[in-house]
């Protein structure tokens, strides 16, 4: 099969949509069974809910997970098709990404993840904008990706709000998994994207207490509004959702830390390329990090960028994931499980890295009751690979999602 680099020299990995990483033999089934029973055997089965399992078995049955263990304590039932793999893992989870609003052609037309009218729209839903049928979603779904956390990019004080979804499905229906799971604000200078007010930090972060004070003051009325700004930001002071706050710099991850404690919301920090810098002050607010992608350039307020942050944000006992992030340049996206890859290598070791995309991502993003371990009533997202997942010589050979196997590989 022919296999397509848009920028053979860029640290982000495109392909198009209908290839995998497996040079000339690979061949992709997309199997429409309902209902599937499946029995997944892996020479090593990294469950994520313990010790990974040797020669383990993952059986499968109307979508959920409804065994798993080794291969001595588990009968495969005679009517389950085996699929078999070298090493098992669950779905891989992208932890903060903007595909399916931010489309591989790189036009207008297929960019719908920053909208350049005003500075701060939370109120703008992700779901409106996302496109379940858009080639990324594929790409990196042919990598083991079967969870991704999408939505309004960074670039300005609140650009909306982002989703959780399914690598799968017709519409965005089918492929949603929580409509409205955070909103996407940004602090530092990549605030001005959109070429308006704020200019500045300090006036960022007025523009944003002010926000709050009005949410305050309108969920203390005993006639609330019922306009789609107020509605949203009166969530975030409920402390229903978080605001998912990408700052890079030290100067703005502290602001972010501040502004969570004066007005007592959830945040979650994204980015956060200082991160290394303020273990000890983002240890003790208690907020989880989204860290940035491995690889990325450093640059701007990236000036202290580090391949290290994520292990010492997680050897510092700070919650983490990885995400694929935000790309301003062609290739749109980068593949996560490269991301995890590099991130092992620099400090953070396999087991820690693999925990980053899958079950501690889950954590993070309140799903973790149903995907980011192979576990039995949790959905059946598998990820099936002929090596270790992070070697660059290894392949995904099959994807499960909701039970059903989406992609394979036959030699």
């Amino acid at each position: 099969m022919r296999v397509r680099n848009f920028n053979a020299h860029a640290p982000s990995i495109f392909l198009n949509f209908a290839t995998l990483p497996l040079c000339v033999f690979a061949l992709i089934l997309f199997v429409a069974t309902s209902h599937a029973q499946i029995a997944v055997k892996g020479e090593t089965v990294y469950t994520m809910a313990g010790e990974p399992i040797t020669n383990g078995v993952v059986l499968i049955n109307d979508g959920k997970i409804t065994a798993v263990g080794s291969a001595a304590s588990i009968t495969i039932p005679a009517n389950y098709r085996v699929i078999s793999a070298k090493v098992v893992t669950p779905g891989l989870i992208d932890a903060h990404t903007v595909i399916g609003l931010n489309g591989y052609l790189n036009q207008p037309h297929d960019q719908m993840a920053l909208d350049g009218g005003a500075s701060f729209q939370p109120e703008l839903r992700a779901t409106d904008s996302y496109n379940a049928q858009e080639k990324l979603i594929e790409v990196v779904r042919q990598y083991g990706v079967t969870t991704i956390h999408t939505g309004h990019q960074p670039g300005a004080l609140a650009s909306g709000q982002t989703m959780i979804a399914k690598t799968v499905g017709k519409n965005v229906d089918e492929a949603t998994i929580v409509g409205t799971a955070m909103i996407a604000v940004t602090l530092g200078p990549s605030a001005n994207a959109t070429g308006r007010s704020p200019g500045t930090r300090a006036k960022q972060v007025s523009m944003l207490r002010a926000e709050l004070i009005k949410a305050q003051e309108n969920d203390a009325k005993a006639d609330k509004p019922k306009d789609l700004r107020s509605q949203i930001m009166a969530r975030v002071i409920k402390r229903e959702i978080p605001l998912l706050i990408t700052a890079e710099a030290a100067q703005d991850i502290m602001t972010a830390l501040r502004v969570a404690k004066e007005f007592n919301i959830k945040i979650v920090l994204d980015g956060a390329a200082d991160g290394h810098m303020l273990t000890n002050e983002i240890k003790a607010s208690g907020f989880p990090v989204i860290v940035h992608p491995t690889m990325a350039r450093p640059g701007g307020d990236r000036a202290n960028l580090s391949l290290e942050n994520a292990s010492k944000l997680r050897a510092a006992g700070i919650p983490i994931a990885l995400q694929s992030g935000f790309e301003g340049y062609v290739p749109k996206t980068r593949i996560v499980l490269f991301e995890a890859g590099m991130a092992a290598a620099n400090g953070l070791g396999k087991q820690n890295a693999l925990a980053s995309i899958t079950i501690d991502a889950a954590k993070i993003l309140g799903i973790d009751n149903r995907v980011g371990s192979i576990a039995v009533g949790k959905d059946a997202d598998i990820a099936m690979y002929d090596g270790d997942p992070f070697e660059w010589t290894s392949h995904c050979t099959g994807v499960i999602v909701n039970g059903k196997v989406v992609s394979e590989v036959i030699k």
